[in-house]
């Protein structure tokens, strides 16, 4: 055990202090590593922030898609912020510790921002469904107080799961080592410094990953199944290209995310690994945060112009 995990124990039977393990003794590859992590965040932050900034300031966006869009911006804010800036420290100075409480702090944000995607992204493909399949309800179906509501359900209910899976993760003992081998404090490499058989607590994060992840994920797949359908009857191909590319960003974002999300949590234990699991951790908190507000900014017309008004780039 390292000698300083050792004394942050305090003599206690149970880790009171955990250490990220260190990138690499290279401190060229750790530089190299926090430039890129702090070029995809800043991008991420200044993308997100102007997304949802142009949408709340522009009328013509205040639309269910739009506002959904604008959440999604602010969940992903929130959801970076949560790990990266401890990540971007425990790249560059040897202060890599963190203690249980505040461990237990980022790993409850980090579930609630990620849980919460899942449903807003799910709330975003049964915004289409409606807009595609039922154009002439569409105003009431989707009026201010649906998307209000499920907007709520999306934050509220996800509160709550992210409270009880991070209190049942650290009801639970860790004898040592206390060196986390990952950028942050998640669900599989806490696990792993747990103390004695943690097969039920196991089986019960998956059965939580399952339902939070797979449910919205089936929502999504039925609505692009309704949208299909709907799609391949219509009878202009105006009308067909029209309605598939205002889903061909969301479709895209939903690949990115719930690719990495369900190899990271989905997966066997097995077959988890810390490099793997430390390139997917950067890849579903950086790479798809920056990529966020780029694939919905340059594939929107709408957008566009609105976030050239904005910046004061309108042409005159």
């Amino acid at each position: 055990m390292n000698v300083n995990c050792s004394l942050w124990q305090e003599n206690s039977l149970s880790v009171k202090r955990f250490a990220f393990a260190k990138f690499s003794e290279d401190p060229g590859e750790c530089f190299l590593l926090f430039t890129l992590i702090l070029f995809m965040f800043l991008a991420s932050l200044t993308g997100n922030t102007l997304i949802a900034l142009t949408i709340c300031t522009s009328p013509a966006l205040h639309t269910p898609m739009y506002f959904f869009l604008a959440n999604l911006s602010l969940l992903e804010i929130g959801y970076t912020c949560s790990v990266i800036p401890k990540m971007l420290q425990s790249l560059v100075t040897e202060a890599r510790g963190i203690s249980r409480e505040g461990c237990a702090t980022q790993m409850f944000f980090f579930t609630l921002f990620g849980i919460t995607e899942c449903c807003l992204l799910a709330a975003m493909a049964f915004d289409r469904c409606m807009a595609i399949c039922f154009p002439l309800h569409y105003a009431t179906r989707m009026s201010r107080g649906v998307c209000a509501d499920l907007a709520m359900i999306s934050w509220g209910m996800r509160c709550i799961v992210g409270l009880g899976q991070t209190n049942f993760i650290f009801s639970l003992d860790f004898c040592g080592p206390c060196e986390i081998d990952h950028f942050f404090c998640d669900l599989p490499p806490l696990l792993a410094l747990a103390c004695g058989d943690t097969s039920h607590n196991e089986a019960a994060v998956f059965v939580v990953a399952i339902l939070c992840i797979s449910s919205p994920f089936l929502l999504i797949i039925s609505s692009y199944i309704r949208i299909l359908i709907v799609v391949l009857v219509m009878p202009s191909p105006e009308g067909r290209h029209k309605a598939l590319s205002t889903c061909s960003s969301h479709l895209l974002v939903v690949t990115l995310f719930y690719g990495s999300g369900s190899i990271t949590y989905l997966r066997p234990k097995t077959s988890h690994s810390p490099g793997t699991d430390k390139f997917l951790a950067l890849f579903y908190t950086a790479v798809t945060s920056m990529l966020n507000p780029i694939i919905y900014s340059l594939r929107n017309k709408e957008v566009k112009a609105a976030l050239k008004r904005t910046l004061g780039l309108r042409k005159s």
